[in-house]
């Protein structure tokens, strides 16, 4: 055993006598200077002033710029109306142009009983014979009359006969339409003048019995 661990030994040695040596290490390289840092921006330069204009050029300007070269900012235009280019663009058809005939006409169209050409319900209804024209348009069958009170009256002066045309120019009414009709509307206070003149003028009964009592005469009455 002792024997076995001799030879062992003097292997061991004789492999470590027979393994080459390592070299030695390089030396390390000087770290390099560190570089100054790079200097700062200049400051801007200052702006160049405008360009004045003159002569139909741009003084100043490189190349001599002249007005007719100069475009509008894109975007600045508003791009055109693409007409008939679908119902989304709402330039359709017509192309804003409207319609032509009924729909360009001043007051043209139907009226609200308009019923597409069919016969209107007022045509469609049963008529009585012998009925009055006056029950079915006051514009054109009734007579308007421009009103005058009693008491509107108190003040009149006998010696002016009391007309549509006097009425009107003393300033008690406005408008004698198709007429001037005097009613018994009276205030408490306002006595009648005796002797009143009218002409075409025409009187509720209550008016009529009230001037009459007041020694009132009445000319030529309109009916």
């Amino acid at each position: 055993m002792a024997d076995k661990k001799k030879a062992a030994g003097s292997a061991k040695t004789s492999a470590k006598a027979a393994a080459p040596k390592k070299r030695p290490a390089a030396p390390k390289k000087a770290a390099a200077p560190k570089q100054s840092a790079a200097p700062k921006k200049a400051a801007k330069a200052p702006k160049a002033p405008k360009a004045a204009v003159t002569g139909g050029n741009i003084a100043g300007a490189s190349g001599g710029l002249s007005l007719g070269s100069i475009k509008p900012t894109r975007g600045s235009w508003p791009k055109r109306t693409r007409v008939g280019r679908g119902h989304g663009s709402g330039m359709v058809k017509t192309g804003g142009e409207g319609g032509k005939g009924q729909t360009v006409r001043s007051g043209g169209g139907k009226g609200p009983a308009f019923e597409g050409g069919q016969t209107p319900w007022a045509r469609r209804l049963p008529h009585k014979r012998g009925y009055s024209q006056k029950a079915r348009d006051i514009g054109h069958f009734r007579s308007t009359f421009a009103v005058v009170n009693l008491h509107q009256l108190a003040s009149w002066d006998p010696s002016v006969e009391v007309t549509p045309q006097s009425l009107k120019a003393k300033g008690i009414l406005k408008d004698t339409r198709d007429g001037v009709k005097v009613l018994g509307g009276s205030k408490n206070g306002a006595a009648l003048p005796s002797g009143l003149k009218f002409r075409d003028v025409v009187f509720s009964s209550t008016a009529r019995e009230a001037l009459a009592a007041a020694g009132a005469s009445f000319e030529a009455e309109n009916a």
